[in-house]
């Protein structure tokens, strides 16, 4: 019988979080206590599998890999994270979804922490929820670009507010405003 994935991320989400309820160690058990951790500690399989599924339900290739949307998702993971250059226009300028493989190659995992614990970009991107994720779920995010290995080219530069940018590119315009009311009678 299979099992739905619905059910096996919280399966592996408990068995990860369990790890985390180790005792303090005192000085009687901190060998039995540190051998005890190391067994217990997430391996490497479970958090790349963590990084992969993060990487898909946070929507990250949707515009971090080229053609993934166009092809419902079926693109080859060696293509995964590349960047993109279709740019997003809108009052902020024009902005570019980076190239995470290299952008991630040029950082270890302490960086890596600080930098998306802090980061705040320009639209599109959704960085609030990338600063809202607990440290374990950014380092499987972490680990498994990592594990992809560095390829494509950078994403072109930001442009400014008022500077045309060559297409292809998608133009946001923002709606209007609601309409002003009138003043009550009286």
């Amino acid at each position: 019988m299979k099992h739905p994935r619905h059910i096996a991320f919280p399966a592996l989400a408990m068995l990860v979080l369990s790890a985390c309820q180790q005792p303090a160690p005192t000085e009687t058990t901190a060998p039995a206590a540190s051998a005890a951790a190391v067994a217990t500690a997430p391996s490497d399989v479970a958090l790349l599998a963590q990084g992969e599924y993060m990487i898909r339900m946070g929507g990250c290739n949707d515009c971090h890999t080229p053609e993934y949307a166009d092809k419902a998702g079926e693109v080859p993971k060696d293509q995964w994270l590349t960047g993109s250059p279709i740019g997003f226009h809108g009052p902020w300028g024009t902005t570019y979804p980076a190239n995470l493989r290299l952008k991630l190659a040029e950082m270890d995992e302490s960086a890596w922490l600080k930098y998306s614990a802090e980061l705040h970009t320009r639209p599109i991107m959704p960085d609030f929820q990338l600063r809202a994720m607990k440290e374990q779920d950014r380092l499987a995010i972490f680990r498994f670009i990592k594990s992809l290995g560095p390829a494509g080219q950078p994403a072109p530069a930001y442009l400014p507010p008022g500077q045309k940018p060559s297409p292809p590119v998608w133009e946001l315009e923002l709606p209007p405003g609601p309409p002003p009311q009138a003043p009550a009678a009286g």
